[in-house]
């Protein structure tokens, strides 16, 4: 299918709850390819629908050489204690900060033949779980940030080129 161009911070899309997916037809094979080869592109762990500007509950990730997806994903379970990590998000080219995660994830959804199934995982795939399941839900990861962090973000958020004003 295709490499999707990544949508920007700013773009009102990535501040929406995406839609269930209701047929898993050839309109949702051809998003789900999609959305596996834009997240194939080197230094991708996960891409959301809603960040190739489709409001759908789908997403995908590729961490560690394991690529996969998921479709309507339901509720996120955490473990551990959370913690600081490093973070960006490539609506948000050239951030990182460090945002409050899990350590361990698991989530559950579907796949396109209609089985349920759940990812589970600890360490960048637990971190991005929790990242592409925020963009389902209209949250980027600057929305976590603590107020002081936040601030800091915006201001140099403000003094990319790219930021939609």
């Amino acid at each position: 299918m295709a490499v999707r161009e990544i949508r920007l911070y700013g773009d009102p899309v990535l501040k929406s709850v995406c839609d269930p997916i209701k047929d898993f037809d050839d309109r949702a094979k051809a998003l789900i390819q999609d959305l596996l080869d834009t997240t194939q592109v080197p230094g991708r762990a996960g891409v959301a629908a809603n960040q190739i500007g489709v409001g759908l509950r789908a997403f995908s990730y590729h961490v560690e050489g394991k690529l996969g997806y998921l479709i309507n994903p339901e509720q996120l379970e955490v473990f551990g204690e959370a913690a600081l990590v490093e973070e960006g998000c490539l609506s948000v080219p050239g951030l990182w900060h460090e945002t409050l995660r899990y350590p361990k994830a698991s989530l559950s959804g579907y796949l396109l033949d209609g089985e349920y199934t759940t990812i589970s995982g600890e360490g960048l795939l637990a971190q991005a779980l929790q990242h592409e399941f925020d963009h389902l839900n209209g949250f980027v990861y600057l929305d976590r940030l603590s107020a002081e962090e936040r601030k800091k973000a915006m201001a140099i958020l403000r003094e990319t080129d790219w930021f939609l004003r």
